[in-house]
């Protein structure tokens, strides 16, 4: 199976579910620098 577009890549569809699971749980803290910290400690995974 070849891969056209890194949109395919099981791992990257993985943590864009991820991503968004995130956002949506934390969306309603009122803690603003601990959802701070972990929608940041999130966009790691991208590097």
């Amino acid at each position: 199976m070849k891969i056209q577009r890194f949109e395919g890549i099981i791992a990257w569809q993985r943590v864009k579910y991820l991503e968004v699971s995130i956002y949506t749980e934390f969306s309603g803290n009122k803690d603003f620098g601990f959802k701070d910290q972990i929608q940041r400690s999130e966009e790691t995974f991208y590097f």
